[in-house]
């Protein structure tokens, strides 16, 4: 299982598009409060399409709240100022996977009181960081990746042209 937290997340776009990300994989997303949008919000919807019903979405007063509900999960912490890049743990069968705020990032605290677990996505110098929504999708991939996408369909339709 693999569970897509997000902490404080702010743009409803981006958590549409999680959510469409987590409804192709499987997933199941944590809203960690608060929220910047309300959960109704039409934009959020839109860029969830019609995936919002197919996705597990459980909501957490706070951090540590979600933590004290998984006391065994695995978390891994994604933030620029890791130095392990995201390729190299091997993700535990119930994984979580820890995003910050689109503005801010993950709270510093968080990440050095658990700094083992801090994990980067790889960019080149001088760039600040990637789209939330982006970051999501390419752990979730690589999270597959390593378990050789079991359970996925690897051939694609064939069509006539």
């Amino acid at each position: 299982m693999i569970h897509i937290v997000l902490v404080e997340p702010e743009i409803p776009q981006n958590t549409g598009n999680i959510v469409r990300t987590a409804a192709a994989t499987g997933s199941t997303v944590h809203l960690v409060r608060p929220l910047g949008f309300d959960t109704s919000d039409r934009m959020l919807k839109r860029a969830g399409l019609d995936y919002w019903k197919d996705c597990t979405i459980l909501y957490h007063d706070s951090f540590d709240e979600l933590r004290q509900m998984y006391p065994e999960g695995e978390f891994w912490y994604f933030s620029t100022k890791a130095q392990l890049a995201h390729t190299q743990p091997h993700y535990a069968e119930e994984t979580f996977l820890v995003f910050g705020k689109e503005t801010k990032g993950l709270p510093e605290r968080l990440i050095f009181d658990n700094y083992s677990h801090a994990v980067r996505i790889p960019m080149i110098a001088d760039t600040r960081s990637l789209n939330l929504s982006n970051s999501v999708a390419i752990a979730v991939y690589e999270v597959l990746r390593q378990r050789n996408f079991d359970g996925f369909n690897l051939v694609g339709h064939l069509r006539e042209f």
